[in-house]
């Protein structure tokens, strides 16, 4: 143990009788306090000198520790204000097969820690605005709600929806959320992708889109998933973009999409037509709300790079393979 500078043999017979009370007593600061005659604040400040000095060391099981240094490491380099990993499998993800098989156990995961991050939310916030993207991710967190009631809470899909009545579909995801939690559940009544951006300009003066809109712009929270540009990716596979849009997208740069919005490796918007027909809510207006980005997947890691370099999201949940491959790309 090192002395601290001015240091009584008095002050060091005092910190240690501190230390022990607190750390092997089991005492709290307030107990430790009257149990020596002292303040609280004296009580403290004893507590941190034996940690300086060395009186005190603590360790840290790693086992426990889980992601931590990976989460911190994603949300220093991003600018987050939190970042949340699941548990990585640690198996070999980086064959197009063995992807494909751990794929339902990543949605599942990010799935289930959104839905524990929402749940703090509703306690904390009960009369919150929850804006909800689509997909499958957004899919299972409305699976991992049971036992939240929240009449207060209003849900607000934040793109128009899809033809197909699908559990991932916009509108089934808000409706989802709602009846789970005993919230209203609101949508834009549009579709995804208009025929063209003057129809878009139409659709977007109607006075009930832009009732939703403001009801979207208002959001306490936002949970948007993030999607792969390629050929098995979920808008191509249910036909929302054609295999010429996606070649398109991919000469202009693309990496990704949330909401329908195509992104390049920056985080910028690509220059495709696609961009001018998206009904949904942009980067900007995601921007001054806290998006909360969802990523699943490890065919997702470029599109993540890419989203997160934009800057719009203040929060991460994503899976532990994912995250870990995502903290070691330059």
């Amino acid at each position: 143990m090192r002395p601290l500078a001015g240091e009584t043999q008095e002050d060091q017979i005092l910190m240690a009788r501190a230390a022990w009370l607190y750390y092997i007593g089991g005492l709290n600061q307030e107990a430790t306090a009257k149990r020596l005659g002292i303040t609280r604040a004296r009580v403290n400040k004893l507590l941190s000198d034996a940690r300086d000095s060395g009186l005190v060391s603590i360790t840290i099981n790693p086992a426990n520790v889980g992601l931590l240094p990976v989460e911190e490491a994603i949300r220093q380099r991003y600018g987050l204000d939190f970042c949340i990993c699941t548990p990585a499998l640690g198996h070999d993800v980086s064959g197009t097969d063995s992807d494909a098989i751990l794929a339902p156990f990543a949605f599942r995961a990010v799935g289930a820690a959104a839905a524990a991050h929402l749940r703090r939310h509703l306690s904390e916030t009960p009369q919150a605005v929850i804006g909800t993207g689509w997909g499958r991710t957004l899919e299972q967190m409305t699976l991992q709600l049971a036992g939240v009631y929240a009449p207060q809470a209003k849900f607000i899909s934040l793109m128009g929806s899809l033809q197909s009545n699908l559990a991932y579909n916009p509108f089934e995801v808000v409706h989802a959320f709602a009846r789970a939690t005993g919230a209203e559940g609101f949508f834009l009544p549009v579709p995804f992708i208009a025929d063209t951006p003057a129809v878009r300009n139409i659709l977007l003066s109607q006075q009930s889109v832009q009732q939703a809109l403001a009801l979207a712009n208002a959001t306490t929270v936002a949970y948007i998933s993030i999607g792969e540009l390629r050929e098995g990716s979920l808008l191509r596979s249910q036909g929302m973009i054609s295999a010429r849009d996606l070649d398109e997208l991919q000469q202009l740069g693309a990496v990704g999409d949330t909401n329908g919005l195509f992104f390049d490796r920056q985080g910028k918007a690509v220059d495709h037509p696609l961009n001018q027909r998206t009904i949904a809510l942009g980067f900007e207006d995601l921007r001054q709300t806290c998006t909360v980005a969802l990523v699943a997947g490890r065919s997702k890691l470029e599109a993540a790079k890419g989203f997160l370099a934009s800057g719009v999201a203040r929060g991460l949940i994503i899976d532990g393979d994912t995250a870990i491959a995502l903290s070691q790309m330059k």
